[in-house]
């Protein structure tokens, strides 16, 4: 992939160039950050693999095929010496399908849900719409930028029957760090989150 290559994806459809509230000056060098949407030209062997697809000319439900499973499998592995097992892997059509499944797969109605604000807004929903009570761990603003508030987070697990962790976390684009995220294992262990 070329991560240098520019993009003009004006007037291509896109919802965050075309449709984003307010118009864009085209004088001005403004990105949007509204849209998680790539900016870069997909790697040609998704393309390629795109028009065989598009050349069977049938088209229908599918589900993943091994090979979806073995690559999943095989990244993790290599990435991070960690094999997946195929029965652990839900594939879904996105993360906010993702996040709605798992509140509904992790919890009952009235059950209290945990997240970390400010975060990616249906987060909210997912708990909210499904009936859940809502709970948050408002993040700091410390030396900068955003810190966990381990304190009210643990007080906050210990009311918990579910946390939904945003990693990297959406706004803010903080990645967590190894020990951010042990301590919150450890917490959420020990609560039995």
């Amino acid at each position: 992939m070329n991560f240098d290559q520019v993009i003009d994806r004006r007037n291509t459809g896109s919802v965050k160039w075309d449709y984003a509230p307010g118009p864009l000056d085209p004088e001005q060098e403004v990105i949007p950050l509204s849209v998680a949407d790539m900016e870069f030209r997909s790697p040609a062997c998704i393309r390629q693999r795109l028009k065989e697809v598009a050349e069977e000319g049938v088209w229908g439900y599918t589900g993943p095929r091994d090979q979806y499973y073995d690559a999943v499998n095989r990244w993790y592995s290599d990435r991070h010496g960690f094999p997946v097992d195929k029965d652990w892997l839900v594939p879904t059509t996105g993360v906010v399908q993702a996040v709605f499944s798992a509140v509904r797969a992790f919890s009952e109605p009235g059950d209290k849900v945990l997240i970390q604000t400010p975060v990616y807004h249906p987060f909210y929903r997912a708990v909210l719409e499904n009936k859940r009570t809502l709970m948050t761990n408002p993040l700091l603003i410390r030396e900068g930028r955003y810190q966990i508030d381990f304190e009210d987070f643990e007080n906050k697990m210990s009311q918990a029957k579910l946390f939904i962790l945003c990693s990297p976390h959406n706004p803010i684009g903080r990645v967590w760090e190894r020990e951010e995220l042990d301590q919150m294992a450890r917490i959420a262990a020990k609560h039995q989150v």
